[in-house]
């Protein structure tokens, strides 16, 4: 699964990808992926390219929210969400913050 989405945000062009591991941080999923698209129907095309990825796999989404709008596009793969987001919609957000205080390696985000 994890390699059918990786493929599928690499052959869309999708932008500033991050990989967030929450396992022991929810019991929702355990993958959380951010990446960006560079306008609306670009968000929309990776979005539906996840899709089609992961049907393809034998894997359809339990999921997808936000296509209509497509500023955030989020894909619930079960064990893996994707989230979609223009630019600006993603640095309004901030989900990289809030999965990843406390994290060993992101020391600065807990000062301030």
């Amino acid at each position: 699964m994890h390699g059918a989405v990786t493929t599928a945000l690499e052959d869309l062009k999708a932008r500033d990808t991050r990989e967030i591991d929450v396992r022991g941080k929810t019991s929702v999923t355990d993958l959380i992926v951010v990446t960006s698209g560079t306008s609306t129907r670009h968000v929309k095309s990776i979005a539906d390219e996840v899709v089609r990825s992961a049907k393809k796999i034998g894997l359809p989404p339990i999921g997808v929210e936000g296509q209509r709008e497509a500023e955030w596009v989020l894909v619930d793969l079960g064990d893996i969400v994707v989230h979609v987001m223009l630019p600006r919609t993603r640095e309004f957000y901030g989900l990289e913050r809030l999965w990843t205080v406390g994290d060993e390696d992101h020391p600065e985000m807990l000062a301030g």
